[in-house]
């Protein structure tokens, strides 16, 4: 049962590139999520933990650490959203962040980067029993990370801005998981980016009428 889940066993290829299982679930799974998050329909969260396990897998085994550990911080939060969706009260509470909130998102992201990226560059060292390889882009990896905490936060408190922090997580997505190699997810990450513009555009709508 655990070799399902290698990325050395492949589902099927297309234009000769392997798709493994576990990518191949990861990224269906991911794609529903995100298309439910631009509907703004409670049921992101439940089809968000699949793509939350498959993906913790995936990203082990090509040395992502930062985006395996960022999996768990998703699955709590998944878990927070999903309650708080379910308060009639946020049924249709979309609303904007303050100045000083977004002020103190820019700040955490500037500080969060530099710790995360530190701390991912020597994991090897610091725990060489469990990373016998060295994280592969630890800052960029750790970038995308610290946006990806804050904007599913935003996302679960039904801030708009949730959608802007996620078109910048597509758009460094898309070129890292090419430099990886792993092009599947990869291309995940370009239907990602469309649906968070698309999830953008209907929020503010949305907004707009409430």
């Amino acid at each position: 049962m655990i070799h399902l889940f290698e990325i050395t066993n492949i589902a099927f290829e297309i234009l000769g590139y392997p798709i493994s299982y576990v990518e191949l679930i990861g990224t269906l799974f991911g794609l529903v999520s995100v298309y439910f998050a631009s509907r703004a329909n409670i049921l992101t969260w439940g089809t968000g933990i699949v793509n939350e396990v498959f993906l913790f897998i995936l990203f082990f085994q090509v040395q992502l650490y930062a985006d395996m550990f960022l999996q768990i911080y998703y699955l709590v939060v998944t878990i927070y959203g999903w309650y708080r969706w379910y308060s009639p009260a946020m049924e249709n509470n979309i609303s904007k962040t303050k100045m000083q909130g977004k002020i103190i998102i820019i700040v955490a992201i500037i500080i969060g980067t530099l710790i995360s990226g530190f701390l991912f560059t020597n994991i090897d060292t610091y725990l060489p029993t469990y990373f016998k390889i060295q994280a592969a882009y630890p800052y960029t990896d750790s970038f995308v990370m610290i946006l990806s905490i804050i904007a599913t936060i935003l996302l679960a408190k039904k801030k708009i801005e949730n959608w802007y922090l996620w078109i910048i997580v597509d758009l460094v997505c898309v070129v890292l998981y090419l430099k990886k190699g792993v092009f599947f997810l990869s291309l995940e990450y370009v239907i990602f980016l469309g649906l968070a513009v698309y999830g953008l555009f209907h929020w503010r709508k949305k907004l707009g009428n409430g």
